[in-house]
């Protein structure tokens, strides 16, 4: 169908993201097409050593999976902060990624995890890293003709902690920023490792890879001075929500939250 119609053709699965644009006619394709039938896109299983999650599993699967709240309890944290009981009863994974809405939590949490996203079209299948997925405001390397079928995360490693916050809007529950950090530890209780995923900040989520370096080898309690990075080079949004100066202190704050949140589970 993709092939038949087109631009003119828009794909439609949990339809959270897209209704609302249909609404306002920021959006009027002339063919919806509703996936929702094709259930193998919504399984969640282990295959490979790697946890795979179907593009059509709603946050409300991702969520209670039990494979997921074992093996990456930071996404199923992060599915349980989305919207409201509706909203994650309809919603999908999927959906949330491919419309890149820049104050979606998922993609701070699919970033610190390095998830690989994979897509396909009648051209074939193929994985595009995480932090290589999201383009700029509402825009992502999915190309006309493809839809995106699921994403791979290794499970996260002992040693390490996580955690994903946020400060929400308070009508819609969307982020305003949200930051999902991953950090392990070393014996000394240094940070061996870290991955930080900023949304809501600027026009695209990304990875604070400054933020990351500063904190390398050092210990979580200077998180304060690793987390005043987190703005660094991000033309923060500004809107009736936050100005841009907000947002940015914002990002400085929960990063730090975030780090020390994440290394004090991985202590434990």
């Amino acid at each position: 169908m993709l092939q038949r119609y087109g631009e003119e053709g828009k794909i439609l699965a949990g339809g959270h993201s897209l209704v609302p644009m249909l609404k306002l006619r920021l959006a009027q394709p002339a063919h919806l097409i509703d996936i929702g039938g094709i259930r193998d896109l919504a399984a969640i299983r282990e295959e490979g050593g790697k946890v795979i999650v179907g593009g059509l599993a709603t946050h409300f699967a991702v969520e209670t999976s039990d494979v997921v709240r074992a093996k990456l309890g930071l996404l199923s944290e992060c599915a349980a902060e989305i919207g409201d009981v509706q909203v994650r009863n309809r919603g999908t994974l999927g959906g949330s990624l491919a419309h890149a809405d820049p104050a979606a939590d998922y993609p701070a949490a699919v970033l610190a995890l390095e998830g690989e996203i994979r897509v396909e079209g009648a051209a074939g299948s193929r994985t595009i890293k995480a932090e290589d997925f999201f383009l700029d405001l509402m825009t992502t390397a999915v190309q006309p003709g493809e839809i995106l079928t699921q994403v791979a995360f290794a499970p996260i490693p002992a040693a390490t902690g996580f955690a994903y916050l946020k400060h929400r809007q308070p009508a819609s529950g969307f982020a305003m920023v949200g930051v999902a950090a991953v950090v392990t530890l070393d014996k000394s209780g240094n940070v061996s490792r870290a991955r930080i995923g900023v949304t809501g900040l600027g026009p695209k989520p990304f990875r604070a890879k400054a933020v990351e370096a500063a904190l390398q080898g050092r210990s979580p309690a200077q998180a304060g001075e690793a987390a005043s990075h987190a703005a660094d080079g991000i033309d923060a949004l500004s809107d009736i929500h936050a100005s841009a100066e907000f947002r940015a202190e914002l990002a400085r704050v929960y990063t730090r939250r975030a780090i020390e949140a994440a290394a004090a589970r991985a202590k434990a």
